[in-house]
């Protein structure tokens, strides 16, 4: 993924949402998600975020995530085609075997 790549991204969203900065229920509505999974990536650490609560360090954190990092993290998840095994080959069946039934 490509520095190019993830500012196009970035600016596609931004003028979608006419934001740079969005909450997480926002982005749950966005994808179709509850927002408690969008708080458990950032409190994981996968979607970086800010914390904009008066009081950092109180009960209720008010996160807002950037929309270049929502970018770079839609970008980091991204489905990837998955690659066919090749089948497997049935095994043979071993000399002197005789079928009575």
């Amino acid at each position: 993924m490509s520095d190019l790549q993830l500012r196009r991204r970035a600016l596609q969203l931004q003028n979608r949402l006419g934001k740079s900065k969005l909450t997480p229920p926002e982005i749950a509505r966005m994808w179709g998600i509850k927002s408690q999974k969008v708080i458990a990536w950032i409190r994981s650490g996968e979607l970086r975020a800010i914390n904009a609560a008066e009081n950092a360090s109180g009960y209720r954190p008010r996160f807002l995530v950037d929309v270049e990092d929502l970018a770079l993290f839609e970008l980091q998840r991204e489905a990837k085609p998955v690659e066919r095994r090749p089948r497997r080959k049935r095994r043979g069946q071993p000399t002197g075997f005789t079928e009575y039934f």
